[in-house]
């Protein structure tokens, strides 16, 4: 049985714990505000280099972008995941719900597959499930942080193009849906073949004006494609921290009720035996009255 003394250690514990949690939730809650402006800011950004690249096709008059035939014949050819998850903890089901989006769409596809982990806690998972995680990157701490990752991931796809070994690029993350919700999702990055052809001779041009490529037309697309890949990557990263925030927040959202819930129980059995005792002390006094009044 719980002394005064006992209780009163539990509450004090409980009550520093509570001072953390409302301490990560105010972080969790400050860093998603960041990270959404980011995802914001991109939006133009992209829709810009999208465009860009629809004037391309357009002016060239690429209809069809043929596939590698090296790639083609390649049996050993290779499907990567590149996959957005967190270094830490306390983040509900962000990882484990991600890795089995991943595990059920890799599932698909008749490759071999690889992935490309960004995160201890995700790589953890596919390594429990049996899947080949042959890179590693660590999560970004801050926005500036995100430019050099993804510097990092292009470097390694383009070397993986150049051995010709791997057919095809998919990014996986978590995509926000509302300020406390998200949803995995999946992108494919490589290679520009004909479905890529296909997602860009789908926009519409903003105005009546026909679209026109000024300076080299080669140098012009390969800088396009580039900031194209970046923003792909950057996005996907920033979408997958902002949510691993939501989930964290929410997470202690629920962390903080549990110990708010605890700390009125705590307080509610320490009054109780608080007045218990001196319920009892009382009685004593007044048992020992009584028998010197009979005295």
């Amino acid at each position: 049985m719980d002394t005064l003394e006992n209780l009163h250690r539990k509450i004090d514990s409980a009550g520093e714990l509570k001072s953390i949690v409302r301490t990560m939730k105010a972080m969790a809650a400050s860093s998603i505000g960041q990270y959404e402006l980011a995802v914001n800011s991109l939006d133009d950004y992209y829709n810009t280099i999208a465009l860009g690249i629809y004037a391309y096709f357009k002016q060239e008059n690429i209809y069809t972008i043929k596939e590698n035939e090296e790639l083609k014949k390649n049996t050993e050819q290779v499907t990567c995941a590149i996959v957005f998850g967190s270094d830490q903890g306390l983040v509900g089901q962000f990882n484990d719900s991600l890795a089995g989006f991943v595990t059920h769409s890799l599932s698909t596809l008749p490759e071999k597959k690889e992935i490309w982990a960004v995160g201890e806690r995700i790589q953890s998972l596919f390594l429990d499930a049996s899947f080949s995680t042959t890179k590693f990157f660590s999560v970004p701490n801050s926005i500036n942080a995100i430019t050099p990752l993804v510097g990092k991931i292009l470097i390694n796809c383009e070397e993986a193009q150049e051995k010709r070994i791997i057919k095809e690029f998919y990014i996986f993350h978590n995509q926000p849906k509302s300020r406390t919700t998200y949803e995995p999702v999946m992108q494919r990055l490589l290679p520009m073949d004909e479905k890529w052809r296909q997602r860009f001779l789908e926009l519409s041009w903003p105005t009546n004006k026909t679209p026109q490529v000024a300076g080299g037309f080669k140098p012009t697309l390969k800088a396009l494609i580039h900031e194209y890949l970046f923003v792909s990557l950057f996005k996907a990263c920033a979408e997958s921290l902002a949510s691993e925030n939501a989930s964290r927040l929410n997470a202690m959202q629920r962390a903080e009720k549990n110990i708010e819930d605890l700390l009125d129980n705590l307080n509610h059995s320490f009054h109780n035996l608080r007045q218990s005792s001196i319920d009892e002390e009382l009685f004593d006094v007044v048992s020992g009255f009584e028998a010197l009044k009979k005295n």
